[in-house]
Parts: C-alpha cells; sequence; structure tokens
C-alpha cells in the first residue's frame, strides 16, 4: 500500500506504546513500516522539498498530534510514552483515531486553533465562509510555525540547565544586544552567580549591563522567583534584567516585574520559540516559496 497519512497513522503509532515502555522515534518509524507492509520504494519517497522522507514526517505529525492531545508524553528527546489518556483512546477508538475525536480534548484545540482568528462564525465552520488561497497558506504557514515552536520547547526541555543558559545569550546577541562583538555576552554557570545565569554588555566596557535568568521548567513560575531575581539585580546594582523560562508566568509573577525603578522583561516559553525562530537560533531554513501579484503596472499602457 503507499505511505498512509498521518490520520491512518494515528491509532497504530499509540498501540504501538500500549505495553508502556519508552520507544525511540526511530523505532516507531521502523514499526509503521512494518505495520503498513511498506517496501523500499515507499520509504524512499521523500516529500516535496526533499528534505525527509515521507514516512519520517508523517510519523512525526502523528507524534506531534498525539502529544498533543495528551495522549502520549515525551520522557526525553526523541522519545514517545503513552499516557493513561492514551489507553483509554486506544479503548475508545478501536479502529481508527481522527481529527473528530483528538478535538474533544482543550489541550489538542488550543494548539490547532492557535494560528487562527477567532470569530463567532468559527463555532459553525460547516456554515463558514472557506479560507482564500492566501489564508490557507498563512494558516498552514502557522500550523508549521506553531509545531515547530513545540519541538523546540521539547529540545530544550530534554537539553541540561548549563545548555539553556548557554541559548538565551545566543538568542540575546542574536537580537541584537551587546552589538556584534559576540564575547558581549557570557552565561556563568561555571561560576557563584548568585541568582545570575548570564550577562550582556551592552558596551565595549560594560558600563551598561543586561542580567539573564533562565529557568527551564514545567511549571508556573510565581512571583517568588521573580521576587529572588528582582533581589540579585539589587545585589548587583543592575538597571536591567531579562528572565526566561520555557514554561509560562503566573499574573502574580506578572505583576512583581512591573512598576519598579528597574527594567524586568519576562519571556515565557511560547514568546522563546517565537524569538528563536525569527532570529533563527536551533532552526534551518527548508524551504522558500515566492508567492508572486500582478504587477498592475506593466500592463498601462503610456
Amino acid at each position: 500500500m503507499p505511505v498512509p497519512n498521518y490520520r491512518q497513522i494515528l491509532r497504530p503509532f499509540l498501540a504501538e506504546l500500549e505495553d508502556g515502555e519508552t520507544k525511540s522515534m526511530q523505532h516507531m518509524r521502523e514499526a509503521m513500516a512494518v505495520y503498513f507492509n511498506l517496501t523500499p520504494e515507499d520509504l524512499a519517497i521523500k516529500i516535496p522539498s526533499g528534505q525527509t522522507t515521507l514516512l519520517r514526517s508523517r510519523v512525526g505529525w502523528s507524534r506531534t498530534y498525539l502529544h498533543k492531545a495528551k495522549l502520549i508524553t515525551l520522557p526525553k528527546r526523541a522519545h514517545c510514552q503513552i499516557t493513561d489518556r492514551g489507553r483509554q483512546a486506544l479503548i475508545d477508538c478501536p479502529e481508527q483515531i481522527n481529527g473528530d475525536y483528538l478535538k474533544t480534548f482543550p489541550e489538542y484545540l488550543e494548539f490547532v486553533n492557535s494560528g487562527k482568528k477567532k470569530s463567532q462564525s468559527d463555532e459553525a465552520s460547516d456554515e463558514s465562509e472557506p479560507l482564500t488561497p492566501d489564508e490557507q497558506i498563512g494558516q498552514a504557514y502557522q500550523t508549521i510555525k506553531n509545531a515547530l515552536a513545540s519541538q523546540i520547547l521539547d529540545s530544550i526541555k530534554s537539553n541540561t540547565p548549563g545548555f539553556f543558559e548557554d541559548l538565551v545569550v545566543d538568542l540575546m546577541l542574536a537580537m541584537g544586544y551587546g552589538g556584534a562583538n559576540a564575547e558581549s555576552g557570557r552565561a556563568t554557570q561555571q561560576t557563584n552567580d548568585n541568582g545570575i545565569d548570564g550577562v550582556i554588555n551592552e558596551d565595549k566596557l560594560g558600563l551598561d549591563t543586561i542580567y539573564l535568568q533562565a529557568k527551564r521548567w514545567e511549571n508556573t513560575v510565581h512571583r517568588p522567583e521573580i521576587d529572588k531575581f528582582i533581589g540579585a539585580l539589587t545585589r548587583q546594582g543592575a538597571r536591567k534584567g531579562v528572565f526566561i523560562t520555557t514554561s509560562d508566568f503566573s499574573e502574580g509573577a506578572r505583576e512583581a516585574a512591573t512598576g519598579l525603578n528597574i527594567s524586568i522583561v519576562l519571556i515565557d516559553g511560547q514568546q522563546l520559540a517565537k524569538l528563536m525562530i525569527d532570529n533563527d537560533i536551533g532552526v534551518n531554513i527548508t524551504k522558500t516559496y515566492n508567492i508572486r501579484s500582478i504587477d498592475t503596472d506593466y500592463f498601462i499602457q503610456d
């Protein structure tokens, strides 16, 4: 049979994890190839960009959607494991897991709707106007970007705290802080940092400095952590600080960073991933599409 689409892969993918073992994505691709009886020719088929194989791409998207619906977890890089919700899904869907079933989970709905404009007509999608080609392209781009952001955060969380501290320094330099001098920024994990994970010197003499705090967390960052950061900045006599986390900030944490005589910027996981994408940190451009429009001036005679 031809390479199955990602929806056809969803249930077999989940069933392969039913024993509860943590399995690598390499194992999952091989298992899907056997399950669907794919030939060497099938396995060699690539996606239009030529960057990867069709099976790898579709198995990868299946993993993303199952993860967003909380049917699987990603305990470490390039590995996955079934959840209790995933086991229930195998019972609920004895033949196939489809998009309608995934949409019963609010986490999945939040993911697929994050790139769409909210409107009253969204509640009656069957009766709404179809998207124009431009809108379809934009929505597809946003979906890909959201999935990439999720993959970036998963990769960060599977690495060490020291890696994350280096990453936030790289990001700040890529955004233009510290000028063009790569030596303007440094992580402080190898020293007694006193609550400071990185330093960016905005001028050559280090007279104007940005202090960084990097928290590679799953849980929400609350006010006490921001208060500790403020204390660390005060001890340094600092005027600028950036607190970056892979998770999110509570309302109290955000309130703690306002109304101060020093400037503190909070960057949550979603903002972090977007900034990394926008500044080409940890990502590559795999395909460029040039969208052309008509040149009306060309068709006007003098």
